[in-house]
């Protein structure tokens, strides 16, 4: 379940039966995209290294800015992370 500090990050969402596990996608790049320290700490306990570059890799939801940042952090090649490849 998503804690309660959390919760404003996922408004959409019907969080009374939603399972961060069930939906990783959705829940890591949410939380890459409008997390503070406290959301990235959770993140990370709750989802691998390799989860969440899956995601930068592959998830075309987060800005070109946190895609960017992410990038760096995780050292993923610009070229790679899929918010920052140019529509077709």
């Amino acid at each position: 379940m998503i804690p309660q500090q959390l919760r404003p990050l996922f408004w959409d969402t019907n969080l009374d039966n939603f399972d961060p596990s069930a939906y990783p996608s959705y829940t890591i790049a949410r939380i890459l995209e409008l997390g503070d320290q406290g959301a990235i700490a959770w993140l990370r306990k709750n989802f691998s290294e390799t989860q969440i570059v899956e995601v930068l890799c592959s998830d075309r939801r987060l800005s070109r800015r946190s895609a960017n940042f992410w990038a760096l952090v995780y050292c993923v090649p610009t070229d790679q992370v899929a918010a920052l490849k140019l529509a077709s």
